[in-house]
């Protein structure tokens, strides 16, 4: 069964930075491209970042490019994404996402000052 923890979210004031990880169990994880994706409120969810199974390719949707960060560890079957310069619209449930869909509980980001 997949399994995704996504952990280390927070309140945060603008300009901040947090650090989200995501722990996955139940499939081979370092075959795996993955996914961070976001949910801000009253709104769908909205695609993030994508990295490649062995961190060598990585994409951001237009809105964080240069102030967030996706990374892997294969050892220890983790996603991690590196939120700097964070903004109020970032606000939002973060996800790791399989690119099947599959996706953990969510940890909750809010930039308020």
């Amino acid at each position: 069964e997949v399994q995704l923890v996504e952990s280390g979210g927070g309140v945060v004031q603008p300009g901040g930075s947090l650090t989200l990880s995501c722990a996955a169990a139940g499939f081979t994880f370092s075959s795996s491209t993955m996914n961070w994706v976001r949910q801000a409120p009253g709104k769908g969810l909205a695609w993030v970042s994508t990295i490649n199974s062995d961190g060598g390719y990585t994409r951001y949707t237009d809105s964080v490019k240069g102030r967030f960060t996706i990374s892997r560890d294969n050892a220890k079957s983790a996603l991690y994404l590196q939120m700097n310069s964070l903004k109020p619209e970032d606000t939002a449930v973060y996800y790791c996402a399989t690119i099947y869909g599959r996706r953990g509980q969510g940890t909750q980001v809010t930039v308020s000052s």
